[in-house]
């Protein structure tokens, strides 16, 4: 329902007009307030890059912080990531990921950024607090904050917007006539719009996410399978990650999607997918692990960009005035 009122231009409904126009006008008021100072907003000591979208949904966010770590890894940096922890409860708040930080703790995502780049990972509801104890306990020299393109309550320098290149903007109007957080002329005010698949317009970034051998959730080993498989996603787009075991040539038996963050219930999987092998994401593997089925396998993905974006991305960050440590 939500698809088709949202990403067909046919399905808008008019009722939801009045609401639109109340959600675009608390927007502006709240983006104006942080501008013109009267609510507060956190400045930190090391430069910050917000990795974002201005839809609802997923939109390859995560892939890109990781392609983002790595890139600064290999330039010298010392990158640390901070997320809201969406889906999780942490014991408090900051909270420093370590190796046994379960997805109930600190949401899926910062679990498998963590797990996938080896970085200093903080969640909190307050990202400013999260800042503060990377860069206070872990010396990190430069932040990138997964999500909170919309989180006005810290400062940022550099802006980077993630677009689904087949879904896009959908039918272009705001929540809950449509699927924007802002209006599209937010694009106008970030360093980059990463158009991720589909077809990058002359003023986007092209991304590209390049599929990994499956790995088994149990061991981590990796193997190639051969004939049917059951296929299970649980992130903002499932259709994405189905789509893209067919073009690699996979049978799927059942392609089952389940809602983004969801918690999974373990007999519910077992039963469901005890009979073939089953693939499913990265994302829901961090999930999954502790009641994995010996025959389930995830795929992970790595994000693919231009080299001349990333030199100028790294250019841009060395142009930010930071001290002589950066």
């Amino acid at each position: 329902m939500i698809d088709k009122l949202w990403y067909k231009r046919s399905g808008i409904n008019w009722l939801l007009a009045p609401f639109a126009a109340l959600f675009a006008l608390l927007t502006f008021l709240r983006r104006l307030a942080y501008q013109k100072g009267l609510l507060s907003s956190y400045r930190a000591s090391v430069p910050v890059i917000v990795v974002g979208n201005i839809t609802v949904g997923g939109n390859g966010k995560t892939p890109m912080v990781l392609w983002l770590v790595e890139l600064l890894t290999q330039a010298g940096y010392k990158p640390g990531v901070v997320s809201r922890g969406y889906g999780g409860k942490a014991p408090h708040y900051p909270y420093l990921l370590h190796p046994e930080t379960t997805t109930a703790e600190a949401g899926d995502e910062p679990v498998l950024i963590y797990q996938r780049s080896g970085c200093p990972v903080a969640v909190a509801p307050k990202r400013a607090l999260a800042v503060q104890l990377l860069v206070e306990q872990c010396h990190v020299n430069v932040i990138v904050c997964d999500d909170g393109l919309q989180h006005y309550a810290l400062q940022r320098d550099i802006e980077l917007v993630v677009m689904d290149g087949e879904r896009r903007l959908g039918n272009g109007w705001l929540m809950p006539m449509g699927p924007l957080r802002e209006s599209a002329s937010r694009l106008q005010q970030v360093m980059a719009v990463i158009c991720n698949g589909g077809q990058a317009r002359p003023d986007e970034v092209q991304m590209s996410l390049e599929p990994s051998p499956l790995c088994n959730v149990k061991t981590h080993h990796t193997a190639l399978i051969s004939g049917a498989v059951d296929a299970m996603a649980g992130i903002g787009y499932p259709p994405r990650f189905f789509n893209s075991l067919l073009l690699q040539g996979y049978a799927l038996n059942q392609q089952v999607a389940y809602a983004d963050h969801q918690v999974f219930d373990a007999t519910e999987l077992q039963k469901r997918f005890s009979q073939r092998p089953l693939i499913m994401t990265e994302k829901d593997a961090v999930k999954c692990r502790s009641f994995a089925l010996d025959n389930w396998w995830y795929q992970p993905v790595t994000a693919k960009l231009p080299e001349k974006f990333a030199n100028r991305l790294l250019a841009q960050l060395k142009e930010l005035k930071y001290g002589t440590g950066l």
